[in-house]
């Protein structure tokens, strides 16, 4: 049943979902704030000095009982957060669905989705352990809207953490906005907060998932923000050459393969204009990491369905911008676990 908004947050179906998600994030707090200190500590005293494989890492950090129960708790959390609000959506997913359908059908000629379009096998995953992933599930979107609230940990539940990381937004040096992209929107958190932000651009987001979207169009049509969202590819969007003044990427490279890292920037490159600005914020580079956040890059990538993450987290992505031909790259933390990396398309002649 509709049991309004808290916000921007939509209430779950049930009083009785909210009371358990709630005890969920309880228990992700405890686990994140409590107890990862500790274990990062006790893993720093018994891991060998130097650069080591992260495999090696995790198994010297095994040997401490305290390691093997933060997974244990990581984990569970997460497969019960997710198992609670898909049967709780499921329950009434007709409901759900023509809800869907009603908002599509307010702004056609804002929702893009491809009937032929396939989702590549890499995107297909349970990342995060979201059962069926961003992909494999009709109500995906609101799936994934309840179980990041708990995710982030009551941290998100207004999109204060999407408007940051809009904020670092490089604008183009001449000050002029006429099309801005996000891409991997997911439910389009983003993409509303840069209409926010760029309020008279046309604004645009992209993802490979149409449960995703559709729950995204349906999120902005209820905020009466006009974006449009489409179906594509990173690496092969089909949107025109050089009609983008602004692109931004929020963690997408942590979850696509490695092979894909250059076809992606290569895009991203043509569809900028000259003088165009790249912002990508993702997982911050590994090499100099302290040995707790080296362990849950590691937890990360073998229990929580990040398969690809940690080649990113090894690769230089400086160079492979500069290689895709952009110029006055900047790289550095940002006041979360993130790292912003911005960078900008030359203008013709200027290399």
């Amino acid at each position: 049943m509709e049991r309004g908004m808290l916000g921007v947050l939509p209430r779950t179906p049930r009083l009785e979902d909210e009371s358990y998600l709630d005890v969920m994030e309880s228990v992700r707090n405890f686990a994140i704030r409590e107890m990862f200190p500790r274990v990062a500590e006790q893993a720093a005293s018994v891991v060998d000095r130097g650069p080591i494989p992260l495999r090696t890492l995790a198994a010297q950090a095994d040997r401490l009982p305290l390691v093997g129960t933060w997974k244990r708790l990581m984990v569970s959390q997460q497969q019960r957060t997710w198992q609670k609000i898909r049967q709780s959506l499921h329950a009434e997913a007709a409901t759900h669905l023509a809800a869907l359908d009603a908002a599509a059908a307010v702004r056609p000629d804002r929702l893009h989705i491809r009937p032929d379009f396939v989702v590549p096998r890499y995107a297909t995953l349970d990342i995060h352990l979201q059962p069926g992933g961003y992909v494999g599930d009709e109500l995906a979107g609101l799936m994934f809207h309840h179980g990041t609230k708990v995710f982030y940990q009551g941290d998100n539940d207004q999109d204060q953490l999407h408007r940051q990381v809009v904020d670092m937004v490089r604008l183009p040096a001449d000050g002029q906005v006429r099309r801005a992209l996000d891409v991997a929107c997911s439910i389009g958190q983003c993409t509303t907060a840069l209409k926010q932000r760029l309020p008279e651009a046309e604004v645009w987001g992209l993802d490979v998932s149409a449960p995703l979207l559709r729950y995204a169009h349906k999120r902005a049509v209820d905020l009466d923000i006009d974006v449009h969202f489409v179906q594509a590819l990173a690496e092969d969007t089909g949107l025109g050459g050089g009609e983008f003044d602004t692109v931004l990427v929020y963690i997408l490279f942590h979850e696509v393969p490695e092979q894909l890292f250059a076809p992606i920037l290569a895009e991203l490159f043509r569809l900028l204009r000259p003088g165009g600005t790249l912002t990508i914020v993702d997982a911050p580079p590994g090499h100099d990491l302290p040995v707790g956040n080296r362990l849950w890059l590691e937890f990360d990538s073998r229990y929580n369905c990040e398969p690809y993450s940690l080649a990113f987290v090894a690769c230089d992505l400086p160079a492979l911008l500069h290689e895709a031909g952009f110029d006055r790259i900047e790289s550095g933390p940002t006041p979360t676990y993130l790292h912003c990396t911005t960078a900008i398309r030359p203008a013709a002649g200027s290399r």
